[in-house]
């Protein structure tokens, strides 16, 4: 029987290969394959800069650290006006928010800072390759495995597969929240088969080997209990030892009643410069380098985040009205750009973001821009690269030149839910993420939640002059919200408050409870 089904295979495996045409590699531009910095050195060209500022150093006994001091962090302390249109007429309703600045705002961070996604980006065909019901602590969760196949018929030299994973509580009664998080997909505690049905594989697997290997009999009479299959036990272990703290997130959520999702930001673009030839950047430019307009990773994470929102969408059990997204440090990032472009994420969870995400460009204090377009400047369009230019056909530009700053990203999230988390440098969150300019720019965002009709921080808007509350004291009672926690580079201790924050704006109707 086993050669029969051997037989079955090769001969399906044979037939396919008949049936399936094969890839002419000659009808398509070839893919180029350039190390980081030599992706960079194209753009440079492309751009006519010839030299660019270097970025600060994070090491504090460096020559070239960078700075801590406070008196020195604002040499441009006059960030662009949240609320001024570009012909200096101030907006004054919501309707010019939304009909004029707002697209002002947009159109200036595709072109300069995170670049444009192709009006042709390559669709994406979700599959569930994995439904598991499991349990997490004592609660019972269905949990799916997905994979989101990216059209190539444009260019079958490269595939694009996104990695997600979808948990949801079993015994929901309506739909649930869920949130979206940029992380690694996996099933939470897979389900083992039983003591006896575990007995059973393990013998056929022993029988199959005997067959084709009989000098292994010996081994195996030797070693009798041997399996060669293990148990194996992921679930919940409520006698085991537990680390100090609260449970992981995706405990919490479970147990709040939330579902949650996992994308892995790696399948849809590498973290890296030799990468945006590849990954769906590399995919819709047929493995061509980029243009200086076009998307850096940060907006390739945040596109592949939008994907799975228009999977979920199929979900009954999910509430496609409040899903949120979140991230820690680039992936606080791709979080805090996920909400700006998709009005559709109803809430952010933004943690530890730095430059590039909450940390203010004109803020001389830790990160630098110079930071990201010297050793991450795959993460942006190629224009960013022209604010660290010393010496380029269109002279210099700095930070002070941008059109828009980090306080106008956070303003393209409202009315929505919008919080703001860090730690403390002394466990880890160090000052390179700069704190008190990430907490000036929730302030100076605060003006478009108000004009929205919506409570911000409930504080005045001047980010020259409000003082940074203390170490876990949060401000959680408007749609934008902030707080320190006394721990590392990690969100984990702000995910309660984040949870019950979000609770109260979406009452009664969570978690289908």
């Amino acid at each position: 029987m086993k050669r029969i089904f051997y037989l079955f295979i090769f001969s399906s495996f044979r037939v396919l290969a008949q049936t399936t045409p094969a890839t002419d590699a000659s009808n398509y531009p070839p893919q180029v394959n350039f190390t980081s910095d030599q992706d960079k050195t194209n753009m440079m060209k492309r751009l006519g800069i010839r030299a660019m500022r270097p970025g600060p150093s994070g090491d504090e006994k460096a020559p070239n650290h960078a700075n801590n001091d406070e008196a020195l962090a604002n040499p441009y302390p006059n960030y662009p006006d949240v609320l001024t249109l570009k012909n200096g007429k101030k907006v004054t309703t919501a309707a010019q928010w939304w009909k004029e600045r707002r697209p002002e705002i947009v159109e200036d961070f595709e072109r300069e800072v995170y670049g444009r996604v192709p009006k042709d980006a390559p669709r994406i065909t979700w599959q569930v390759k994995v439904t598991d019901r499991e349990f997490m602590g004592f609660t019972p969760i269905i949990a799916k495995q997905l994979v989101g196949h990216a059209d190539n018929s444009a260019y079958p030299l490269l595939n694009v597969n996104i990695a997600m994973t979808l948990v949801l509580p079993a015994n929901a009664k309506g739909p649930v929240p869920v949130l979206m998080m940029f992380a690694p997909s996996t099933l939470p505690a897979p389900a083992q088969p039983a003591k006896e049905e575990l007995e059973q594989i393990n013998e056929a697997v022993k029988e199959m080997l005997l067959d084709k290997h009989p000098e292994l009999k010996t081994i195996f009479e030797k070693y009798p209990a041997y399996n060669l299959i293990a148990a194996q036990n992921y679930g919940f272990n409520p006698f085991a030892p537990r680390p100090a703290g609260d449970p992981p997130a995706a405990q919490q959520l479970i147990a709040a009643g939330w579902g949650y999702v996992l994308i892995d930001p790696a399948s849809i673009q590498a973290d890296n410069g030799a990468g945006l030839t590849k990954g769906i950047i590399g995919l819709a430019n047929k493995g061509q380098p980029r243009k200086p307009a076009d998307w850096g990773a940060l907006r390739a994470w945040a596109w592949g985040a939008s994907r799975a929102l228009d999977y979920l969408a199929s979900e009954p059990m999910v509430d496609i009205k409040h899903i949120g997204i979140e991230g820690v440090s680039r992936y606080g990032k791709a979080a805090l750009v996920t909400m700006a472009f998709d009005e559709r994420f109803a809430m952010g969870l933004i943690a530890s973001s730095g430059q590039g995400g909450t940390k203010p460009s004109r803020r001389n204090f830790g990160e630098a821009l110079e930071s990201l377009t010297g050793g991450a400047h795959y993460w942006m369009a190629g224009n960013y690269m022209r604010y660290a230019a010393s010496d380029a056909d269109f002279g210099s530009k700095t930070a002070n030149d941008l059109p828009v700053d980090s306080h106008e990203l956070i303003a393209l999230c409202a009315p929505r839910l919008t919080f703001i988390s860090h730690g403390i440098p002394s466990q880890g969150d160090a000052n390179w993420l700069d704190h008190q300019g990430s907490y000036m720019a929730t302030i100076a965002a605060g003006p478009v939640f108000k004009i929205l009709g919506v409570k911000d921080l409930g504080l005045s808007n001047d980010y020259k002059t409000e003082k940074m509350p203390a170490v876990n004291t949060g401000i959680l009672d408007g749609r934008l919200a902030w707080r320190q926690h006394d721990g590392g580079h990690t969100d984990g201790p702000n995910i309660k408050y984040f949870i019950s924050w979000a609770n109260k704006f979406m009452a009664p109707a969570v978690a289908g409870k």
